[in-house]
């Protein structure tokens, strides 16, 4: 077996990470229809507020039911500083460019992680969603990320860990 040297190694783990996101690997996809029905239950929930939300207060208000992990402080009830002022307000504006019914292009069960911090922390299987764009817009699907709880004493619903660029 050859040898790699340091360099080598580092240089292909930088061209791995600056793939997109559509390269990513596909050998956690799974068929859109073994999507469990409380992660799909709450992709709906989330698109819906994006949607009928009168403004970005309010859908932060209303995303806090379903928002968790690294989205939330450690109280699991209120959202991370930087969460409504950038991913949440990236997601609210452009929901306009994505399909209506939302159609689901690709899903992706990770592996079990934790997300959060302290006892807001969770972990579980995720399952990664990519949403496509209504016919005419431009760009590829958006990602976004739905964690299952497994094993926390008062969290068991599915939660949003990853929305927007964050």
């Amino acid at each position: 077996m050859k040898k790699r040297t340091f360099v080598q190694l580092i240089g292909a783990a930088a061209l791995m990470l600056s793939l997109p996101v559509s390269a990513q690997p596909a050998r956690y996809d799974i068929n859109k229809s073994e999507l469990p029905k409380p992660v799909k239950e709450v992709l709906a929930k989330y698109i819906k507020m994006l949607r009928a939300s009168k403004d970005l207060d309010d859908c932060a208000k209303r995303f806090t039911t379903i928002a968790g992990g690294k989205l939330v402080n450690e109280d699991g009830k209120t959202l991370r500083g930087t969460v409504q002022p950038f991913s949440l307000k990236k997601d609210f504006s452009n929901i306009k460019f994505y399909a209506n019914p939302i159609e689901i292009t690709r899903v992706a069960k990770l592996p079990p992680v934790t997300s959060g911090f302290g006892p807001s922390a969770i972990r579980g299987p995720q399952y990664k969603i990519w949403i496509a764009k209504k016919e005419g817009a431009a760009g590829m699907p958006a990602p976004m990320t739905i964690l299952v709880p497994e094993g926390h004493d008062s969290i068991k619903d599915p939660k949003v860990v990853s929305i927007g660029s964050y």
